[in-house]
């Protein structure tokens, strides 16, 4: 197959395009390399996956509606997991109009490329963060989403939203992920994991939000991906028992899913904290904070719908990860 990539020189679209194409596929890969956090790490990333023969890596910003209806016309391919987007839950208070070009402009931009060129299956991110003031543990996609609490998270939801609506009006097949705090080798600067180590290896402060309450489902690269594929395999179809009278929000009669991707098992801050310490074998200098605005205390992922569908279910536990990870930071910062 031919898949177009959005945010390949990302955490996880790199990592998805390297396995994607290790099984054949051919990989139209778009990206900005924009400077949101370090651009030589996400230089590093897609040199990585440049290495693989098959890839095609072009940049666009994919709130560019003529780039990227060129790209579609030129490149036509079969499916597209849409990963590319303004990401980061406080930078949204910063800088609120970055997530609107991004993520709503560039979202409707990767629907109207695939309504024209007869995409078999859009795959998308979306975020654990649409649940916003939600309480119920564990966070089910059958759950109202109607009250989120960052700019971010509203974004997210939007793109469910206008998703359906392509799947109703042209039948284009999409499914949204609902991504629970992604960590693991070649991760990103503005998470926690890759602060917390860099800092205790520094001997600077970590600051710990929510006065180290937090909890999260903190869900290992490898297992993502290896759902977001079977995903991609898996078109969206319509659920034919779906009830206009009791409207199910993760299933339509429309080609359109809608799944939680985590680790089905959360971890508390401290904890989360006391694995990475005892990896580096150093521990940190912690300065507590309270609950910052945008921030949600505790996620915690129902994956029950994507396991009955796809056989996914996550395998990495959270001491395995977090030791990955620390082992790459120190090889790749030659710490």
């Amino acid at each position: 197959m031919k898949i177009l990539i959005t945010g390949t020189a990302g955490f996880i679209g790199s990592t998805l395009a390297i396995r994607l194409l290790e099984r054949g596929e051919q990989i139209i890969g778009v990206d900005n390399l924009n400077d949101y956090y370090d651009v030589n790490l996400k230089k590093a990333r897609l040199e990585r996956v440049k290495a693989y023969p098959g890839f095609t890596d072009v940049r666009a910003d994919i709130e560019d509606k003529e780039a990227m209806a060129k790209i579609f016309a030129e490149h036509k391919p079969d499916r597209v997991v849409h990963l590319a987007a303004q990401a980061g839950v406080r930078y949204s208070l910063e800088n609120p109009h970055a997530y609107i070009d991004s993520n709503i402009q560039g979202h409707m931009n990767i629907l109207e490329g695939c309504r024209h060129h007869d995409i078999e299956h859009l795959v998308y991110a979306s975020s654990s963060s649409v649940y916003g003031a939600n309480t119920s543990m564990p966070f089910s996609v059958h759950d109202n989403i109607d009250h989120p609490v960052s700019l971010y998270a509203a974004t997210k939801k939007a793109n469910e939203l206008m998703s359906h609506t392509y799947s109703h009006l042209f039948q284009l097949p999409t499914t949204g992920l609902r991504f629970f705090t992604v960590y693991g080798p070649w991760g990103r600067p503005d998470m926690s994991l890759f602060m917390f180590t860099k800092n205790i290896i520094e001997g600077t402060p970590i600051n710990v939000f929510n006065n180290g309450k937090h909890q999260r489902d903190f869900t290992y690269i490898d297992d993502i991906v290896e759902g977001v594929i079977r995903t991609l395999d898996n078109v969206a179809q319509p659920n034919t028992d779906w009830d206009s009278g009791s409207p199910d929000p993760a299933t339509s009669l429309a080609p359109y899913r809608v799944y939680n991707i985590g680790n089905n098992s959360p971890t508390e801050l401290m904890r989360f904290i006391e694995i990475i310490e005892d990896c580096i074998g150093k521990k940190a200098v912690k300065n507590f904070l309270p609950l910052q605005p945008g921030d949600v205390p505790a996620t915690y992922a129902d994956v029950e719908a994507l396991e009955k569908d796809v056989g996914y279910k996550p395998a990495t536990p959270i001491e395995k990860g977090i030791e990955n990870f620390v082992r790459w930071y120190k090889d790749f910062y030659k710490v």
